[in-house]
């Protein structure tokens, strides 16, 4: 008996084995169908506004572009007049903009919704830059001049219009005009604009070209700390003199400019995983030295106009999530996807599981003990009943208590029991049939109706 209930035992561990595979598989299939219903997949082409081609936005850009690539997200890059038209971009769902560099302090910021910070990224001077006929008439006494104060829907007509409204003054008098960057410079080397204002990075070529030209200087705020007063998100900042072109000595003094910060913004529906890769991009492109800032000093973990999102301050705190630093970057999505509904789902079904363990294992010792039960009644009518009564009922009964303990089906762990209960069946039936078998096996006193617990 002993190597048949081994080959039970094995046959029933492997088809309990083979069923909790199919099981378990399907139940995977389940949970990345479920995952990618309720999260969505990230998409595969982002779209970041920039700005004016040629500017420091639109060089950052492809390095950003280069960042995402080799994570398999295409950026496509948007060339806009500057921040305010990217802010009206992000702030627009039908424009599919997800993404955007943007100063702080636009109007339009306090009106905009469905936007989130990844943080602050740069600084962006304000630039004034004269014809050397002109120079030190900065922003103050303009009338009768031809200035260039950047194309519309720039940052720098957002920002030069707030610093009128604070001062009180404005170019009335003057004759304005609003010229890409690239085309004002090139007016302003050949004489015929004498004061091109310019918001940009000290990395935009126009401002290298002009800073660095003798026929040029650079207009200096002298009551910038004045200005920073009434606009706190500003910030005072020094160009060093010769930093321009050091053999010349261009610009000859140090040069005191306000600047505001820009930001990285992105819409607060855009995918997490996204928001990382920018993160991952920012935190590269933005982290070395500039003449403004040291190493390390951007992307901050600032809100200015925007609060962070909640990626960008899991991102400041520790970094990358775990999978992502560890995987290619779509097998960390679906991975981390996953781990989301699992962790909770066996949170669950773990005490479910157990449950029903042992409802089940209760369940089956309540069969067993109940044919027990039926098997001692019988045996207390044998012991009662005299040799001359008719055993013919109680052999029937005892034929079908066989019969039902033969068609249980039990787990393993029962099956022990089981076979003993069966031995008891016999040695009852053994003494109805006759005096000679009325003593039961050496066998079946050493198994007793012992259930497992």
């Amino acid at each position: 008996m002993l190597e048949p209930r081994k080959a039970v035992r094995k046959r029933a561990l492997t088809t309990r084995r083979a069923i909790a595979s199919a099981v378990g598989l399907v139940a995977l299939f389940a949970l990345a169908v479920g995952a990618l219903l309720l999260f969505g997949s990230p998409p595969k082409k982002v779209l970041l506004a920039t700005g004016p081609a040629g500017s420091a936005y639109a060089a950052v850009g492809e390095l950003y572009k280069a960042s995402l690539a080799r994570s398999g997200v295409t950026l496509e890059l948007v060339s806009t007049a500057g921040d305010a038209e990217n802010l009206a971009k992000l702030s627009d769902p039908r424009s599919g903009v997800s993404a955007a560099f943007v100063i702080s302090g636009l109007p339009e910021a306090r009106g905009a919704t469905g936007i989130t910070s990844l943080g602050t990224i740069a600084y962006e001077p304000l630039w004034i830059f004269e014809n050397a006929s002109s120079r030190g008439i900065a922003i103050e006494g303009v009338s009768g001049k031809r200035i260039s104060l950047d194309v519309e829907g720039s940052g720098t007509q957002a920002l030069v219009k707030r610093l009128f409204q604070v001062t009180g003054m404005d170019v009335q008098g003057a004759e304005v005009f609003h010229l890409p960057p690239s085309e004002a410079a090139e007016r302003l080397l050949r004489g015929e604009l004498d004061i091109v204002v310019l918001l940009a990075d000290w990395d935009s070529p126009v401002v290298r070209r002009l800073a660095g030209d003798p026929r040029v200087s650079i207009g200096t705020f002298r009551r910038a700390d004045a200005l920073i007063g009434l606009n706190p998100d500003l910030r005072k900042l020094t160009l060093p003199a010769g930093i321009g072109n050091f053999a010349k000595g261009l610009p000859p003094e140090d040069v005191t400019l306000i600047a505001p910060k820009a930001s990285l913004l992105v819409r607060e529906d855009l995918h997490d995983a996204v928001q990382y890769l920018l993160l991952e991009a920012a935190s590269v492109v933005h982290s070395p030295p500039g003449i403004f800032h040291q190493a390390g000093a951007f992307p901050a973990a600032e809100s200015i106009d925007f609060p962070l999102s909640q990626e960008a301050r899991r991102f400041y705190k520790s970094g990358r999530p775990f999978l992502q630093r560890h995987l290619p970057f779509w097998a960390a999505v679906w991975v981390e996807r996953l781990l989301f509904i699992l962790v909770p789902l066996i949170g669950v079904l773990i005490p479910v599981a157990n449950g029903l363990q042992k409802a089940y294992k209760g369940f089956m010792q309540q069969r067993i003990l109940a044919l027990y039960g039926g098997l001692r009644l019988i045996e207390h009518e044998v012991e009662a009943a005299g040799p001359d009564v008719d055993r013919t009922d109680l052999l029937r009964r005892l034929d079908e208590l066989e019969r039902r303990a033969s068609r249980l089906r039990v787990p393993v762990q029962f099956a022990q029991v089981l076979y003993t209960l069966r031995d008891h069946v016999r040695v009852v039936g053994g003494r109805l049939a006759g005096p000679q078998s009325q003593e039961p096996s050496p066998e079946s006193k050493m198994a007793g109706p012992k259930v497992p617990g």
